[in-house]
């Protein structure tokens, strides 16, 4: 068994029509803002790159393979759910998380007043501390689709490492 795996995730959803009283869900955050992000789940793309991330460092798929969006179970699923169970996989390989890091890709909603709860659900859910995982946000200064507001897009890059509790159970 290697003792780390790093992996890294990439997603994005684009901006529906505006809407009254709409919002965006980002790192289980329900976020107000006038146009919603279509998806066949809760759109999360925090949440979406973070589950690739942990399942790309274990050579596990995608969330598309675990959870595809062709299966009417998926619709509307709450992506912290979702997420849970990604991490209950790494926990199977006998691993825990060392460091999360997150990066969200939009010109809006703002992300700074959010970062903090965030940070507090992604730790709630992958069994770490806040301390051990970083959100932050940047635009693309007007330039592609982010900057144009067409959508929001997420990188998460993680590393993994063996938990030496899981790993002398299995021995």
């Amino acid at each position: 068994m290697m003792t780390i795996r790093i992996g890294h995730g990439f997603d994005v959803h684009r901006f529906g029509p505006r809407m009254k009283d709409a919002s965006v869900m980002l790192g289980g955050v329900c976020i107000p803002h006038s146009r919603p992000l279509l998806a066949h789940s809760d759109g999360d793309v925090l949440l979406h790159a973070v589950m690739d991330a942990l399942l790309g460092a274990l050579a596990l798929g995608d969330i598309g393979r675990h959870f595809p969006p062709s299966e009417s179970r998926w619709k509307n699923a709450d992506s912290r759910q979702l997420l849970q169970a990604v991490f209950a996989l790494v926990r199977k390989q006998g691993y825990r998380l060392g460091n999360l890091d997150c990066t969200i890709i939009a010109e809006q909603p703002r992300i700074k007043p959010h970062a903090a709860a965030m940070r507090a659900h992604l730790a709630a859910d992958l069994d770490a501390t806040p301390e051990q995982i970083s959100v932050k946000a940047t635009t693309t200064e007007g330039l592609g689709f982010a900057g144009r507001g067409e959508g929001i897009a997420a990188h998460a890059v993680c590393l993994l490492v063996v938990d030496k509790d899981t790993r002398s159970d299995a021995s």
